[in-house]
């Protein structure tokens, strides 16, 4: 019997292709900006949006063009993130509601100054995710804690959640374990420990200036006096989370270990298990937005993949490349709007690593100048944008809009501006080792 199904076939709509995209802007951050509230467009809706016009302006039979789109929302790297996801509301929220966090926070500001609060989280988070190489895991340890900080203070809660952000990021920039690190590595043939050499000159300073934007900021923490002693044995849940996390072990098992540890010491205290059960499921549900926007924005991205945007960035970018520096410039700029269409980092320095290393050995730059841009511009659009997978799980547990800490976001922009001085001054310049 023959098989008369109909495949799929890939329409190359050029500009057309990557259109969602500006759609997605035009209807959030525009509409946003224009009205002066972040709150006003949901995320969900703006997506649904471009994700209508995306499935509108792919060809063939609807039924094809919404598989294209279920397929990639119900991808592996999809539901995997929709499982830390889960895990990170039970266990915020049940850490939250059994006193965790606030006594976790308060034993921060008793031995703590408050000016040295919002400069510290960033020094933790940049700690944390380069022991751990990634940024995931970093803000599900931190989040919680910067937004009680940052409350306990009378701080602005998107200045402190921009701060675990930007840490985050540095951390999955150079960790030796980071799958960026990784793949740029592995892209170019070289070895990490060289490509963190190189990389440390761009962000290092990047870091070293955010550190001191974040001192100066830190001045508008205001001093809490905090007399009586936290109970210590709430602040075990928080420490195995971050501690399991510095060890290397998976995110979700990080997860599952914070939830049965602050489980047990809930019960030592006197808690009754079915209303840990209630602050569970009240922490699972107040996920349910961020994992809507999730699927629709991984299945709009793939709609864009599908019509040849990613070919149409890649083929308009390399078009009459000039010297070293202009194919630096554009490796960085092949990755990072890749970035933006896939909101995946990793997946951009995979998708472009090949053309890069093309690129690179056409204009002879050193594998490890390449290596590192991809790495390092690939985290700078991740950063920045509202809807990479870090930012919304970051405000999602922080209650805020996606786009509130981009004002903030001091890291990513310190680090841009590295990036570009060190393609015009063409540093560092370190050999590649045998």
């Amino acid at each position: 019997m023959q098989n008369n199904q109909s495949q799929p076939i890939t329409f190359k709509k050029g500009f057309l292709a990557i259109s969602p995209i500006l759609v997605f802007m035009v209807f959030y951050l525009v509409v946003s900006l224009v009205i002066g509230d972040f709150y006003k467009m949901p995320l969900a809706v703006a997506f649904l949006v471009a994700t209508v016009w995306a499935v509108v302006i792919t060809g063939g039979p609807l039924q094809e063009r919404i598989k294209v789109f279920s397929k990639s929302a119900g991808s592996t790297n999809i539901l995997y993130m929709i499982w830390i996801f889960i895990l990170a509301g039970a266990f915020a929220n049940l850490a939250k509601e059994i006193g965790s966090v606030d006594a976790t926070v308060n034993f921060a500001l008793r031995y703590m100054p408050a000016h040295f609060i919002l400069p510290g989280l960033f020094v933790a988070a940049c700690f944390i995710s380069f022991s751990i190489g990634t940024s995931v895991g970093t803000v599900v340890a931190l989040t919680p804690l910067g937004v009680d900080m940052a409350i306990a203070g009378h701080a602005s809660v998107p200045l402190f959640i921009a701060a675990v952000l930007g840490g985050a990021f540095f951390g999955d920039n150079l960790s030796f374990i980071s799958d960026t690190t990784i793949a740029a590595t592995r892209t170019q043939g070289c070895k990490m420990g060289d490509k963190f050499k190189t990389n440390i000159w761009i962000a290092l300073p990047a870091a070293v200036i955010t550190l001191g934007i974040y001192i100066a900021r830190g001045t508008v923490v205001e001093n809490v006096v905090i007399n009586d002693m936290p109970n210590l044995l709430l602040l075990l849940p928080y420490l195995s989370v971050i501690i399991m996390a510095i060890a290397g072990i998976n995110v979700v098992i990080v997860l599952f270990g914070g939830i049965i540890s602050t489980i047990i010491v809930a019960i030592i205290s006197g808690a009754d298990v079915m209303s840990l059960f209630g602050f569970m499921g009240a922490g699972i549900d107040s996920m349910g937005n961020l994992i809507i926007v999730t699927l629709l924005a991984s299945g709009l991205l793939g709609l864009i993949q599908f019509n040849g945007g990613i070919d149409y960035i890649l083929q308009v970018l390399t078009r009459g490349i000039r010297g070293q520096r202009g194919a630096q410039g554009a490796i960085g700029a092949l990755v990072m709007l890749v970035n933006f269409c896939t909101a995946n980092n990793t997946v951009a320095i995979i998708t472009v690593g090949s053309l890069s290393q093309q690129l690179s050995t056409r204009f002879g730059i050193s594998p490890l100048k390449t290596a590192s841009i991809l790495d390092t511009c690939s985290c700078i659009a991740q950063c920045i944008i509202p809807y990479g997978a870090q930012t919304l799980l970051c405000t999602a547990l922080a209650g805020l809009s996606p786009a509130e800490p981009w004002i903030y976001l001091y890291y990513p922009w310190a680090l841009a501006v590295m990036v570009i001085l060190s393609i015009i001054f063409r540093f560092p310049r370190l050999k590649l080792q045998a």
